[in-house]
């Protein structure tokens, strides 16, 4: 089986952290020899242009010009199934070496380490074979780069310490990172559809999917390591201009009340109204704010400039009460880090996102949406036609270019579950010899 690596500039949709970004966008590019059976098929980059001034338009478009492949189509599965075989056969061939922590690599130099890095990024692929020794030179600068890309790394093309740690995961980890993929979309139940929105959370990145292709692709804030995004299936059922914000009670009671303990003026500051069961408003001054107890009230921040779903709410009703949104904090789109959210998905150039959304009500192009949102007044817009959302947790995965992508396991989430599904086989191994339980193994 033969994997191809990203073709795309220096920077493309590339981050760091474990996340991806993006840049300029992809010149066209000629594939080279066939690399070795179970290496990936590498590809020559012409070297980026600068880059322009970091707008949301310009994210969005540099992400989307890399490549219009979905992270989660219907062939996703079966693609994973195949990069692991792909894998094993090279951790059957012996692996990859280890670059020491020590190795330095100067560009036009011979160093004593070059040849071994030369290896290392032949066996995944991401130099010809033709390439295998020489000096840190040009043709290793876009080797390096295209290996970044595949790992979330920002595209710099030379060996920073993230590339290098990188480099150094066992294939053997590569290839646990891409059964524990597996095992998740194993229990995921997904009606794709013609148009869908998939939030890949270790990516950080959501893909608007139309006809099997990515159509926009933005980068997202999901949920810090201690308050992970959940994953899950769900429909979008209308967009919200100028929300109002609904503090969850677990917010309220931490944060909202350390707050105020401290500041008694910081809801007014805010924009926030404190309301009983009834809606009807509270004074502030006659609740507890010790803490101590589970909110009897609601907190509401009202819509404007300052609330914290910015100017636009994407609702998905589902289980978790998540939802994608706009942020009051649109420069935490450009951080290389973007886990930070309490749980929600933050989409950078949301409003290009809803107008997508919105594309069988004409009446609602991306002006009628600016034009409302800026008469400051709540609208909420249902679609005609839901649209099916998944937040997918892929740290391994293989788009249909075969181009091999790996990300960190921000939420410490894959061992985990391959230890539970290790148990579990384990468990029904026992069961089947035991005459008492043997259905149990059918």
């Amino acid at each position: 089986m033969a994997m191809m690596v990203a073709t795309a500039s220096a920077s493309a949709f590339a981050q760091g952290a474990g996340s991806a970004g993006s840049g300029t966008a992809p010149l066209p590019a000629r594939p080279v020899a066939a690399a070795p059976a179970g290496t990936a098929h590498p590809v020559h980059a012409t070297p980026a242009r600068p880059a322009a001034a970091s707008t949301p338009e310009s994210r969005s478009a540099a992400a989307l010009a890399l490549s219009h492949e979905p992270t989660f189509d219907e062939g996703t599965a079966q693609r994973i199934r195949e990069a692991a075989l792909s894998y094993s056969d090279i951790a059957v061939r012996g692996g990859w070496p280890a670059i020491p922590a020590e190795a330095k690599f100067v560009p036009g130099a011979q160093g004593p380490h070059d040849d071994l890095l030369r290896l290392r990024l032949l066996i995944s692929g991401d130099l010809a074979p033709d390439q295998a020794s020489g000096p840190y030179d040009d043709v290793v600068a876009e080797s390096v780069k295209r290996f970044q890309l595949r790992h979330g790394l920002a595209a710099t093309g030379t060996m920073t310490p993230r590339t290098l740690a990188a480099l150094n995961v066992p294939v053997q980890k590569r290839i646990k990172q891409l059964e524990a993929s597996l095992e998740r979309l194993a229990n995921m139940d997904f009606g794709f559809g013609q148009r869908y929105v998939v939030v890949n959370l270790p990516a950080t990145f959501a893909e608007a999917v139309e006809d099997d292709k990515v159509v926009r692709r933005y980068r997202v804030i999901v949920g810090k390591t201690e308050k992970p995004s959940p994953t899950l299936t769900a429909e979008i059922t209308s967009v919200n201009l100028n929300p109002t914000w609904t503090v969850p009670p677990s917010i309220a009671k931490t944060e909202i009340s350390a707050h105020m303990r401290k500041d008694p003026g910081y809801l007014s500051r805010m924009h926030m109204d404190v309301l009983d069961a009834h809606d009807a408003p509270i004074d502030p001054r006659s609740v507890d704010w010790s803490g101590a107890h589970t909110p009897n009230f609601t907190v509401r921040q009202q819509s404007g400039t300052w609330n914290a779903l910015g100017a636009v709410k994407i609702d998905m009703p589902n289980p978790y009460s998540v939802y994608m949104h706009d942020t009051n904090q649109r420069n935490l789109f450009s951080d290389d880090y973007r886990f930070d959210s309490h749980g929600c998905s933050r989409v950078d150039n949301v409003r290009d996102l809803a107008a997508w959304l919105l594309k069988d009500l004409p009446h609602w192009s991306r002006a009628a949406i600016d034009a409302a949102i800026a008469t400051g007044q709540r609208e909420d817009i249902h679609l005609p036609r839901k649209v099916p959302v998944a937040w997918v947790y892929l740290t391994g995965w293989m788009t249909k270019d075969q181009t091999v992508q790996f990300r960190n396991d921000i939420y410490d989430q894959d061992a985990q579950l391959l230890e539970a599904t290790a148990e579990e086989a384990a468990f029904f191994n026992q069961a089947g010899n035991h005459p008492l339980t043997a259905h149990l193994a059918q």
